[in-house]
């Protein structure tokens, strides 16, 4: 595996995401958009990825990750959720706090130190917002999932993560309950802004259609 730089991490771990996985292909202003930085400088960290094998890229058609990519982006993953787990497990951070201190502690190198990060924490499946934990092959576990603004009345189930890493949010979701592991129910949607009426656990609260689509169930 190459040696990547702190921005070279970042991109091809953005690329990852926003390909969906390696789903569909990411076209250049999406990933300038999502990176805020200009195309221009967004292309040229395409061309450096591409000379290291991480990526493919087709003119007018986009970029997406090669397997080595994948592979290296799923370390990257691996190593911020596990630090996130443990920033909150370990050391009583709130999960609003973990994201960007975890975004900072991803790039450190040593995949011994990871994996025994991993060890400590009793191999941990889920970080604190209920995304899975790449293991130290790459191997990621997904669980079939919906957003709660895709549900209709009368659903019951379990909330298994947040869509979203956003730090008011995350404070919000807190406030009212709604975290990975927690019981919910859908009462009633309002037809006029698609608002809805939920329970989690025995206490019911009034969401907007922004919180609902963050907060995802199995299906």
């Amino acid at each position: 595996m190459p040696m990547l730089s702190l921005t070279e991490e970042n991109y091809l771990k953005a690329i990852y995401h926003l390909s969906e996985g390696g789903a569909k292909p990411v076209l250049t202003n999406e990933l300038a958009e999502a990176m805020c930085t200009k195309a221009a400088s967004t292309t040229d960290m395409i061309k450096k990825l591409s000379a290291k094998a991480l990526i493919s890229y087709e003119k007018y058609y986009g970029v997406n990750v090669s397997n080595q990519g994948k592979q290296a982006a799923l370390l990257i993953i691996r190593k911020h959720r596990l630090w996130e787990t443990f920033l909150v497990q370990k050391l009583n951070f709130t999960w609003d706090e973990v994201h960007e201190v975890a975004e900072q502690l991803e790039h450190i190198q040593s995949v011994h130190l990871i994996d025994k990060l991993d060890e400590f924490l009793d191999f941990p499946k889920m970080d604190p917002h209920g995304d899975p934990i790449p293991d130290k092959k790459g191997q990621l576990k997904l669980l079939p999932q919906i957003g709660v603004d895709q549900l209709k009345a009368g659903y019951q189930g379990i909330i298994i993560a947040v869509k979203d890493s956003d730090s008011s949010l995350l404070k919000y979701l807190d406030k009212i309950g709604a975290k990975p592991g927690k019981r919910i129910k859908v009462i009633a949607r309002e037809e006029y802004d698609d608002s809805m009426e939920i329970v989690i656990e025995d206490k019911t609260v009034f969401i907007s259609k922004d919180v609902s689509k963050n907060i995802l169930v199995t299906i």
